[in-house]
């Protein structure tokens, strides 16, 4: 299946123009105010421009942070196949089985963590979050439907346009 026939639901025939936008809010409350005008609103779409990549630090990592993150998380792993082994295992065996999964898999997690992190030898020693944002809103639709939808904005009132 090609790229076109992923995104039938992501386009429009010919679409045109009915404003851009710097807020996405804006973008919606103009869709909005259409679907209340009773607007076949199906053959609209918000497009975002102009992408950008915010990435927001949020600490410093050190190799302390790194053991403790790979230890946790190897906990959690760890006692949830060990729950899952101990459900079809036997009664007697719980304990023993489940506490094994959660020392394997701190041991486990941990070691891998901290080989990881030797590997970037300190070429990242942070921590992050990152998005990918549009700083434009364009609302399109298709263009058969385009000089109605504009008709129907230009009465949109002014306090609801900002």
């Amino acid at each position: 299946m090609g790229s076109a026939g992923r995104m039938t639901g992501l386009t429009l025939n010919y679409p045109m123009s009915l404003g851009v936008f710097d807020q996405y809010q804006d973008a919606q409350r103009a869709v909005d105010y259409l679907s209340d005008q009773q607007f076949p609103v199906e053959n609209c779409m918000i497009v975002g421009t102009d992408l950008r990549q915010v990435e927001r630090v949020t600490g410093r990592l050190t190799m302390g942070r790194v053991a403790l993150g790979g230890l946790v998380s190897g906990i959690w792993l760890g006692l949830f196949v060990g729950l899952i082994f101990a459900l079809f295992g036997t009664v007697g065996d719980t304990l023993v089985t489940v506490l094994s999964c959660v020392a394997f898999g701190a041991v486990f997690a941990l070691i891998w963590a901290m080989l990881g992190y030797g590997m970037t030898r300190g070429k990242r020693d942070f921590t992050s979050v990152s998005q990918v944002v549009a700083t434009r809103y364009e609302v399109l639709t298709e263009h058969k439907f385009a000089q109605q939808a504009r008709d129907l904005l230009a009465d949109l009132p002014a306090r609801e346009r900002n």
